[in-house]
């Protein structure tokens, strides 16, 4: 099964849409800023299940009842997913990872630095930023898993989209 993973949007759907229609993700998941364009994903595309966090930039654009952390499993694997900002990953990831860690996750989501980033630590847990996909031309996140395990996790960029997956 595919995961999309998608973060700081930033009100530009383009490159989300086109990441839609190359993946055909089984699920969308979309770490905030901006929150409502997670909304317009999933009312464009109502048959992708989509799971989301707002972020720094959100404030006025989702219910205040949301959370902005969520573990949750997402097609057969558990994921710890949040925008980065309470953990103030700008400075470092160790909150951010110890918090997964405690979680027992197979791997933990995150944005806010508008940086990619994917790899698997030596534990074994994925740590996947999936970068911005409104800015720089866009930068998106792929997780694939199977039997309950994640078999692959890796960052899109544009000509990855071009040139088939």
């Amino acid at each position: 099964m595919k995961i999309l993973v998608l973060s700081d949007s930033h009100s530009a759907l383009s490159f989300m849409r086109l990441c839609i229609e190359k993946v055909k993700p089984d699920h969308i998941i979309h770490l905030g800023d901006h929150y409502d364009d997670g909304q317009a994903m999933a009312e464009e595309y109502p048959n992708i299940p989509l799971t989301q966090v707002p972020g720094n930039c959100d404030r006025y654009r989702c219910p205040p009842f949301v959370q902005e952390m969520l573990v949750q499993r997402v097609c057969g694997v558990n994921l710890y997913m949040t925008h980065g900002h309470r953990h103030r990953v700008k400075q470092d990831t160790g909150l951010l990872l110890r918090d997964a860690k405690a979680s027992r996750v197979d791997a933990v989501l995150y944005g806010h630095t508008h940086v990619p980033n994917c790899y698997q630590d030596p534990e074994g847990l994925w740590i996947l930023n999936p970068g911005s996909c409104g800015y720089f031309g866009g930068t998106a996140g792929l997780i694939e898993t199977k039997d309950g395990k994640i078999a692959c996790c890796r960052l899109l960029r544009q000509e990855d989209l071009e040139d088939g997956l």
